[in-house]
């Protein structure tokens, strides 16, 4: 049985111990899907994703990734620190472009990384648009089941809604930073809200011109609370056009803070790009740094 190398980095920002950690396993092709899952538990981050040859020579890789509890179509910050932690392993000095192809089981994600004066960045095209999906949104109930009152769901023309590509999260927008600060999944609500709509709750609330604040909650997934969550980032895009924040026609940027309630601080990208009011792209920027390296070995199957 031959050890297999792993590193891990930190997403969605560009200094050690912050933002979103990860954990990227090479030679992964060997392992079956039970000894992934069980090799993500053992690593228990909110993410983990395994390497392997692509199906297509001409794309970088094909990748599989797992919540501590189940495997899912795709992520964000795995997508960025997988993509970044292959450029570095092919490109030197300090300034390089790159395009890394990831196939993931949402599809096919490009992925264009750039390096500047040793700041490496990626960023990458959604490989799915936001569809809507039904569930219990009411306020009360969202509220009971994250400690607030039902007057602190919801500002101006932003509702709460649930929204699919790929993976799909209860979107709620908070009244301000004092009811972001205070929430948190509480009892049997909780498990009422999950039941009814989606294990994964995404808040937010407005910090700044074009600028959001942002926590994400999924602890029946394995994950009491992401501090970066890049596929919730993307699929916001239908949230803040439903809300009536994007431009109908061209691109509209924004900047969304996220992890600062658990000490650590990350920093995501977002420009979405509309024709006719509709979402025609959805891209996710970020950086990411190493953080340590070693060797697993497979468990039994």
């Amino acid at each position: 049985m031959t050890a297999l190398p792993f590193f891990t980095c930190d997403v969605f920002t560009d200094q050690p111990y912050c933002g979103n950690p990860l954990a990227i396993v090479e030679q992964a092709e060997t392992l079956t899907t039970a000894q992934m899952q069980t090799i993500a538990r053992e690593f228990n981050l909110s993410e983990t994703i395994f390497v392997q040859p692509p199906d297509d020579p001409d794309h970088t890789a094909k990748v599989r990734i797992f919540f501590p509890t189940a495997e899912i179509p795709f992520a964000g910050h795995p997508t960025i620190g997988c993509a970044i932690h292959l450029a570095r392993q092919r490109n030197e000095g300090a300034d390089w472009d790159d395009l890394i192809t990831l196939e993931e089981v949402a599809g096919l994600v490009p992925v264009t990384v750039s390096s500047r004066d040793g700041q490496i960045r990626a960023e990458f095209t959604a490989p799915q648009l936001p569809a809507p999906l039904g569930g219990d949104t009411s306020p009360e109930l969202i509220g009971k089941a994250l400690g607030l009152s039902a007057g602190q769901i919801g500002y101006g023309s932003h509702v709460p809604r649930v929204w699919k590509a790929g993976p799909d999260f209860l979107f709620v927008p908070l009244a301000g930073p004092h009811a972001l600060a205070a929430a948190k999944p509480t009892g049997t609500a909780w498990a009422e809200l999950a039941r009814n709509t989606n294990e994964s709750v995404f808040l937010y609330t407005p910090a700044g011109d074009r600028t959001f604040r942002t926590r994400m909650f999924a602890p029946d997934h394995g994950v009491p609370e992401d501090p970066a969550t890049g596929s919730a980032s993307a699929i916001f895009a239908a949230q803040l056009l439903a809300g009536g924040d994007l431009e109908p026609e061209g691109s509209t940027a924004f900047t969304l803070i996220q992890g600062v309630e658990m000490g650590r601080p990350s920093e995501i990208g977002l420009n979405v790009a509309c024709s006719g009011g509709k979402i025609t792209a959805i891209r996710v920027a970020g950086s990411a740094v190493p953080v340590m390296s070693g060797h697993i070995m497979p468990p039994l199957d």
